[in-house]
């Protein structure tokens, strides 16, 4: 930590001309991507989201709701009825969403969804052109360079598309300039207590991405203090304080999240390493992506492509990581990155998507607790940072040269010019496609579901809601949190090991319904089937089943006038009062 401090130069806090212009164009550029949200703040909705957007905006919702009317923050009954939803177990961003709180009750979730994303992206940038800025070069050309790459990075905009928890790390920086200046702290335990405040608005914004970080810069640091001993006292002091703030601060939630009502042990994922390939694919959402065929196939989904960074940024990471090993800042860099990349592997090293036998370092870690939850292919998100940094360093030495120094008749400065547009041109993101979701039904947004409702009850949308069809949330929130939900998209636990599952397990007349959406087939009901749907509709503590005008719509009120008789026309939609049936007359 003492040689770190060494290593940087001392912070400067005055403002200048050329920080307002860099941080102008961060925020600029991240508007631009989200260009299609801000022209539609009520029905914008990105694409490749899937239902990620939904399940977002609900989140957001649902605390704000939780504020207005003196509800819990961590824990929801309006999803999952009558189980409910642990907040803290699933990505609910407390530390945004109450702040942003009143933003949401205003404007909508959609206002809150927008300014989450951009600011993330904007403030992400700002927050490590400050540290390279202050701490690490002396240009600030060579500080936006790489802090831009830190904000706007191909994995960062991968996430950018669904993710605010990954994309909102504008702490992580500042908590290590925390870190840099904690040899040289006049009041170390104040400063540990800046430190600690900052740690726990990280975990209650996105405990993962702090985990990815720590575990990458770990094996650094570690050997850097062991090899330079002793630490010295204000270090220990101020971490000891840091720990004793956020361990105080964190029990509760932490304690909640894990052993808490709706909590689950791990989630098993399967093997979720990158394959080798990967790092050198073309990132789908950029310039390169556009104009050559892209690798889908590497990738889980298209917001998880966490190592497309191509061949050629690779190789000059590579070089950069030879050419200025003599740094002790950019082998700090080089090193996290390198670890970074080797964990996101996985257990087994595959290659275009085969496996090869050969064993990734990840199997050491992904039993213990916590790790086994991380998808590890997520863990080359902590490279994303190095590099920048790795570019910073190197932009710095090359304006630091003679201009008169040339390679090959091409003075190094134009060289070094060239090189970086030809290798990072192709990962400029393009603006996310956004469309206009559909309205939602006028049964809810009327108030038309008052009339078969009582408030806090629960309304059964036919299909039930899931992880791939989430629209019901949406109704949900425009209806203004009435009413509770059947099943949902959220994360929960399945079966008595409460190994944590997306969505609710499954009851039988939900499986029955949802075939029919999928297939528009008619099943034949049985005695048993309607028999199953009076015990869900009773586990569920149903008022009433809705179906809303769209696909399959008359296969399924088919299907469920055979189950529970005939429904009724009310606004937009087909309802079947089931209060005879869940709550019958003493």
């Amino acid at each position: 930590m003492t040689d770190l401090a060494r290593a940087v130069r001392p912070g400067r806090g005055s403002i200048t001309g050329s920080d307002v212009l860099v941080v102008a164009g961060y925020l600029a550029a991240a508007m631009l991507l989200y260009a299609g949200l801000w022209r539609d703040l009520d029905r914008g909705y990105l694409v490749a989201s899937d239902q990620d957007q939904n399940l977002f905006e609900w989140l957001f919702a649902a605390q704000a709701h939780a504020l207005q009317h003196g509800g819990p923050l961590l824990f929801s009954g309006l999803q999952n009825a009558p189980l409910g939803v642990n907040l803290m177990a699933n990505t609910a961003l407390p530390a945004l969403a109450v702040p942003l709180a009143p933003v949401t009750l205003a404007f909508g979730p959609t206002v809150t969804w927008t300014l989450v994303l951009t600011g993330g992206l904007a403030g992400t940038a700002t927050a490590w052109y400050w540290l390279f800025s202050r701490y690490v070069v002396t240009s600030r050309a060579a500080a936006a360079l790489g802090a831009g790459f830190c904000g706007f990075a191909p994995p960062v905009i991968s996430h950018a598309k669904a993710h605010p928890n990954f994309v909102v790390a504008f702490l992580l920086p500042v908590i290590v300039i925390w870190l840099v200046r904690l040899p040289s702290a006049r009041r170390p335990v104040l400063h540990g207590v800046g430190l600690g405040l900052l740690v726990t608005l990280q975990v209650l914004i996105g405990e993962e991405i702090l985990l990815i970080a720590v575990t990458a810069t770990a094996p650094f640091v570690i050997g850097l203090a062991v090899a330079r001993r002793p630490v010295p006292r204000q270090v220990l002091v101020g971490l000891a304080s840091a720990g004793v703030v956020a361990c105080a601060l964190l029990a509760y939630p932490l304690w909640w999240q894990f052993f808490g009502a709706q909590s689950y042990r791990n989630i098993e994922h399967g093997p979720r390493g990158n394959p080798l390939a990967a790092f050198g694919a073309r990132p789908t959402q950029s310039v390169g992506g556009l104009v050559s065929d892209t690798s889908p196939h590497l990738a889980m989904n298209p917001t998880e492509e966490n190592a497309y960074l191509g061949w050629a940024l690779v190789v000059l990471v590579a070089g950069l990581a030879v050419w200025l090993r003599h740094d002790l800042v950019a082998r700090l860099a080089a090193t996290t990155a390198g670890v970074a990349a080797v964990l996101s592997l996985g257990a087994e090293v595959t290659v275009d998507g085969r496996p090869t036998g050969v064993p990734g370092p990840w199997a050491l870690l992904s039993e213990l607790p916590l790790f086994e939850s991380v998808l590890e292919s997520r863990m080359a998100l902590a490279a994303v940072p190095a590099v920048g940094c790795l570019l910073a360093l190197a932009t710095q030495r090359i304006l630091d040269t003679r201009s008169e120094r040339r390679v090959v008749s091409v003075s190094v400065r134009a060289a070094w010019s060239v090189a970086l547009v030809a290798v990072l041109l192709p990962l400029v993101p393009l603006p996310f496609e956004t469309v206009s979701r559909a309205p939602t039904p006028a049964f809810f947004t009327d108030g038309e579901w008052r009339r078969f409702a009582d408030p806090g009850r629960t309304i059964v949308p036919a299909p039930l809601p899931r992880p791939g069809r989430a629209e019901a949330l949406r109704w949900q929130v425009d209806a203004g949190m009435g009413f509770a939900l059947a099943q949902g998209y959220f994360v929960g636990p399945w079966g008595e090991d409460r190994v944590g599952g997306y969505g609710a397990a499954p009851r039988p007349s939900a499986t029955l319904l949802d075939a029919v959406a999928t297939t528009g087939a008619v099943p034949a009901v049985s005695d048993a089937d309607r028999a199953a749907a009076v015990d869900d509709l009773r586990f569920w503590r149903a008022d009433a089943v809705v179906l809303v005008d769209g696909p399959r719509q008359q296969e399924l009120h088919t299907t469920l006038s055979t189950l529970l008789g005939p429904g009724r026309r009310a606004t937009g939609a087909w309802v079947w009062d089931v209060r005879g049936i869940t709550r019958p007359a003493p």
